[in-house]
C-alpha cells in the first residue's frame, strides 16, 4: 500500500520585498521607507496583508541579521527545521537581490535565496570579498555571474532573475536579448516577471517554457507588500515545500499568479524623456517620438519583448498558472485609507478582501459603488490607462 500524500493547502506569498532601515536606522535599500524593517514587514505580511510566505531580500546585510537575530532571541520568531523562520504562521524566506554585470553588457538583478540563517551569514563573508559595501541593498557582485550561480547552489540556495523585463538592471531589459548569454540556464529555480509583464507576454521566448514564473510586489514601503504576489499549494510554508513548488514535485506548484495589468506597471510602454508622451499602443516599436521626435527613448517591457521574442503567437507551457490581473485595492478610485481601515476591521486581512468576501458583504461596509469596483478590480474588469517611463498607469473611472 503506497504511502498517503500529505494534505495540501493554500497559501499567497510575496517573495521580493526590500528593508530601507534596520531597527537602529541604518539604510539598507536608499529608496526604501524607513519603517520597512524586518520586524515590520513580518507584522505587516502576517497581520494587515493576509501572506503565508514572505522573502526579504536584504538578508544578506549584517546590521538585517543582527535585527532577525534579536527577533529570535526574544521568541517572537523561530527557524524552521525545513527553512526558513516562522512568525505567528507566516514564514519568512532569507533573501537578498544582487547585481551582476557581464563584460559588455548592462547590468542585471538577481534573487538568491537560503534556507537557513547561518547559510546567509556565511554567504555574507563571501559577498564582503566582492562587493563595495555589503550592508546596502541591491549591489553589484564583482564575479562572474555563472560563478555566483554555482556558489549559491553549492551552498544549498536558488536563484531567480529579478523582474526579468524591467528597463533598467534585468536580464532582458538591460542585459542581453537571451538568459543563456548571461546566466547557466540549469542553475535557475524560477523566473520573476516584474510588474510590467504578465506570462503571456512571456509565452513570446521559448527559452522560459521551463521555468516556473513568480510575481512579486518589489515592495520598497510596507504598504506596497502585497500588489503583486503568488498562489502556491503547499504542504506547510516553508522553504523546502517551496522549493518543490518551484520544482512541481508532488502536487506542490504555484497555482497562480496575481499581478498588475501590465498597462499600470511603470515601464510598460516606450516613454519619450523628450515630451513625457507615452507611445500611442498601436505602435510596437518605434526609434523617434511621434509627438516631438526625440531619440530620448525608454523601451516599454511590451516593446522590448516584441524586439526579442522568438515566437510571433504566444504559447504559454500547461505546467504554467493562470495569471489573474488584479488591480490593488490602492489604485481603486475613491478607497482611501479610512475606508480600507474599515474594511480591515472587519474582514482581518487584504488577502480577505480580495479573495473571499462577498461584494454584498463589502457593500454592507464600504457601500455599494466601491464594493463593485472591488470585485471589479478582482477580475481584471476595470479600464485602464497604461503605464510608461516610471509613471504608474491607471484605473479610469467610468
Amino acid at each position: 500500500m503506497s504511502p498517503k500524500e500529505p494534505d495540501l493547502s493554500s497559501y499567497y506569498a510575496d517573495l521580493h520585498i526590500h528593508i530601507g532601515r534596520t531597527e537602529q536606522g541604518a539604510p539598507v535599500k536608499i529608496s526604501g521607507s524607513r519603517n520597512l524593517t524586518f520586524e515590520n514587514i513580518a507584522k505587516e505580511a502576517q497581520g494587515r496583508k493576509g501572506i503565508g510566505l514572505v522573502g526579504i531580500i536584504d538578508c544578506h546585510s549584517p546590521g538585517v541579521q543582527e535585527d532577525i537575530v534579536a527577533s529570535l532571541e526574544k521568541g517572537e520568531m523561530k527557524e524552521l527545521e525545513d527553512g526558513g523562520i516562522s512568525y505567528k504562521g507566516t514564514t519568512i524566506l532569507l533573501g537578498s537581490e544582487l547585481e551582476i554585470r557581464e563584460p559588455g553588457m548592462g547590468p542585471a538583478h538577481i534573487l538568491v535565496y537560503f534556507p537557513y540563517f547561518e547559510m546567509m551569514k556565511s554567504f555574507t563573508g563571501w559577498l564582503e570579498q566582492r562587493m563595495k559595501n555589503v550592508s546596502l541593498s541591491s549591489q553589484r557582485v564583482y564575479a562572474p555571474a555563472r560563478d555566483l550561480q554555482a556558489e549559491v547552489y553549492d551552498r544549498g540556495g536558488m536563484v531567480i532573475p529579478a523582474h526579468i523585463f524591467t528597463p533598467h538592471r534585468s536580464i532582458y531589459g538591460s542585459c542581453a536579448p537571451r538568459l543563456d548569454q548571461v546566466l547557466n540556464p540549469e542553475l535557475i529555480s524560477a523566473v520573476e516577471l516584474g510588474l510590467s509583464a504578465d506570462s503571456e507576454m512571456a509565452g513570446l521566448i521559448s527559452e522560459l517554457d521551463r521555468y516556473t514564473i513568480l510575481t512579486n510586489s518589489d515592495a520598497h514601503s510596507l504598504g506596497k507588500i502585497g500588489r503583486e504576489y503568488n498562489e502556491l499549494i503547499l504542504q506547510r510554508p516553508s522553504y523546502r515545500e517551496f522549493e518543490k513548488a518551484l520544482k512541481r514535485e508532488s502536487g506542490r506548484r504555484v497555482a497562480g499568479n496575481f499581478g498588475l495589468n501590465p498597462r499600470l506597471g511603470k515601464y510598460h510602454r516606450t516613454y519619450c524623456g523628450g515630451c513625457n508622451f507615452i507611445i500611442n499602443e498601436t505602435e510596437h516599436s518605434v526609434e523617434r517620438c511621434p509627438y516631438c521626435g526625440s531619440t530620448k527613448l525608454v523601451r516599454g517591457v511590451l516593446d522590448r519583448i516584441h524586439s526579442i521574442g522568438d515566437r510571433k503567437e504566444t504559447m504559454i507551457p500547461s505546467h504554467r498558472p493562470p495569471y489573474h490581473y488584479q488591480v490593488p485595492l490602492e489604485f481603486i478610485p475613491g478607497l482611501g485609507p479610512a475606508k480600507l481601515n474599515l474594511l480591515l476591521e472587519a474582514f482581518g486581512t487584504e488577502m480577505n478582501i480580495l479573495h473571499r468576501v462577498s461584494q454584498l458583504e463589502l457593500a454592507e461596509v464600504v457601500g455599494e459603488e466601491l464594493a463593485a469596483l472591488i470585485c471589479e478590480a478582482r477580475s481584471g474588469r476595470l479600464s485602464l490607462s497604461p503605464g510608461g517611463g516610471g509613471t504608474y498607469g491607471k484605473v479610469i473611472k467610468s
